[in-house]
């Protein structure tokens, strides 16, 4: 999938929240090139072009990222904190999307730099109806930065 611009990247390790999260988008279309990343290691190569995606280039970095904090391997703080922190990667919007409760979750992912925090519904409709929702506003209505300096041109995020 070098070739083609990846709306969002899904670091879920959950199956079937994986396989809601994909139907609700796709029933919306509101993404058609969706990454899945099932652990926080994954993540990391897909996002930093390394491993098993050297062949990925920075002028092409997700549009939007939904991510889980209960990962395997690296956890879903340790991932956000990594992004963040890098200039090439900092500017993409993060959406925690977790079935946590823990309001420390919630002040340390938001002093991370998530964009948005979202506890995972529980059911089915209103589980679909907010990845959505989620979907619409940072695909279609949120205005993303275009940062000159990735790579060879200006990478919109």
């Amino acid at each position: 999938m070098t070739d083609r611009q990846i709306e969002i990247l899904l670091v879920e390790d959950n199956n079937d929240d994986v396989e809601l999260t994909l139907h609700a988008l796709r029933k919306e279309n509101l993404a058609n090139h969706i990454h899945v990343a099932r652990d926080g290691e994954e993540a990391l190569d897909f996002l930093f072009c390394n491993g098993p995606h050297a062949d990925r280039s920075f002028e092409r970095p997700p549009r939007l990222i939904l991510l889980d904090l209960k990962l395997p391997k690296v956890d879903g703080m340790e991932v956000l904190r990594r992004l963040k922190a890098d200039s090439r990667t900092q500017c993409i919007p993060v959406v925690i999307l977790t079935s946590s409760k823990e309001e420390r979750d919630l002040v340390k992912g938001y002093g991370l730099g998530a964009n948005s925090y979202i506890q995972k519904p529980v059911d089915f409709d209103q589980f679909r109806e907010t990845v959505k929702n989620v979907g619409l506003y940072w695909l279609l209505i949120n205005q993303a930065p275009v940062i000159a300096g990735v790579g060879k041109g200006a990478a919109q995020y």
